[in-house]
Formats: C-alpha cells, structure tokens, sequence
C-alpha cells in the first residue's frame, strides 16, 4: 500500500531578486567608483599645492642677505677739502647659510636719512623705470662713476661689484649670488654740499645730488627686499664727528 504523498511549493519571501536588485547594485559600484575618482583627484591637487607651499615656504625662510658690513666715503680733493657729508656707501653682502641664489637684479633697496626717502633698483633693472643711462656690462667702476655723475641716478640707482665669486655666477649684466659669494653693494649719498669734490672713483667730475644728507649723528636705515625670500635690514647711527678720515665704518 502506498504512502499518501503532499505535494507543494515553497515560498521563500526573504530573498530580494530581480531586474531591480541589479540596477541597484549596478548603480551603487557606479557611485563608488565616481566618489573614488573624485577622492584621488583631490588629493593630488592638494597634494601638488602642499609641495608648491613647501618649497615656496622653504625658499622664503631660507633665503636671506647678511649684511657683513657698511663703511662711508667722504668726497674730497686729493685727500684735502673733506666734505662735510658721507657721500657713498658700501655695503658688504653674502648670503646666509643654507640660502638658495638670489638675483640682485631684482632687489629693491629703501634707504633714509630720517627725513628723505630713496628707493633705488639695481642700475641695469629696465622694468619699472627703465635702465640708467650709459650702464656698462664689464666695467663696475664705470657704472659708479655714472651713479655718482648722471642727473637723478644716485637717488633712483644702486650699482655692484664682486669681491668674491668663484662660480663665476655674478656680471654686471646678471648679478646672481649664490652660496659663498661676497658683493659690494654701493649707494649715493651725495648732497649739494658735496657737489664739486672729486670722489676716489670719479675723479674731476661734478657729483650729483642723491637727495640724502648724512651729517654726523644721523640715524640712517638700509631695507633690502629680494624677490625671494625675506628682506633685511640694517640702522647705524653715523659717528658724531668725521674727523679728518676719508672712510669710516658704520656697521656693524
């Protein structure tokens, strides 16, 4: 005799299946992958901007000019008839440890007597006011000579020269300092009560006027601000009598 035998379907209602579960799915990998996208291009912008931060920020603190010195020159006929006035600084410059190279070219230097106010460029800049007139590319003593000589030069120029430059890295054309290098910097401060001496480096010439008056007791500030890094800045008090000395130490 044989069993009686139930036959039926089961119904499973727990499982989700169909056309709709896979668009889902689908839809999902889909955002996954644009949210993936846009997290890694995010990250590389930021991470390209924290490098160009970094090294901006690494230049701008290592990047520095010391002034090692500044001494005046007193113009004068063959070491006779000083004149009253400091009429030409030289100011000693080398880079700090660890400095990256710096165009001079491109600094600018703000100096004042306490009542007039020079802002000057390097003399062969020709993008702002333009170049000064007659620059030589070889010669230094040339282009103090006109600093010291043109109309208007010693109140909108600075000229340099190298005392040290083993790489060869600085010219008059391109001033660049780089690690070890040491320049001399000079700046016109000639007023009218100087006009007519002959300076050393310009003989028999009629000096023009910067505009400054450096008497004794003058307080005196020099800012140098390069195109990288950070500016510098030196104060000196000049000596309260010139003596019968043609040069004198002013800083440090």
């Amino acid at each position: 005799m044989k069993a009686n035998k139930n036959l039926f379907m089961r119904k499973d209602t727990s499982a989700q299946v169909g056309i709709g579960t896979l668009i889902i799915f689908i839809a999902m990998v889909l955002v996954a992958a644009v949210a993936a996208a846009v997290l890694i291009q995010t990250s590389g912008v930021l991470q390209q901007k924290a490098q160009t931060t970094g090294k901006q920020t690494t230049e701008e603190v290592s990047s520095n000019i010391m002034v090692t010195g500044v001494s005046g020159l007193r113009s004068n006929t063959d070491g006779t008839n000083l004149s009253s006035t400091i009429d030409l600084l030289k100011v000693q410059l080398e880079l700090n440890a660890g400095s990256g190279e710096i165009d001079l070219n491109q600094i600018v230097v703000s100096i004042t007597d306490g009542s007039e106010t020079n802002d000057l460029i390097y003399a062969n800049n020709d993008k702002t006011i333009g170049a000064m007139a007659i620059f030589s590319s070889t010669s230094a003593s040339g282009n103090l000579d006109t600093l010291l000589t043109g109309t208007s030069n010693g109140s909108q120029y600075f000229v340099l020269d190298k005392i040290r430059d083993e790489d060869q890295s600085f010219s008059q054309d391109e001033p660049v300092m780089n690690a070890g290098d040491l320049v001399i910097m000079y700046i016109s401060t000639m007023n009218s009560s100087a006009t007519g001496y002959d300076l050393a480096t310009a003989e028999d010439k009629n000096l023009t006027t910067s505009g400054l008056v450096i008497e004794p007791r003058t307080d005196v500030t020099i800012h140098l601000t390069p195109e990288v890094g950070s500016s510098t800045t030196v104060n000196f008090v000049s000596p309260s009598t010139y003596g019968v000395k043609e040069t004198l130490s002013l800083y440090p």
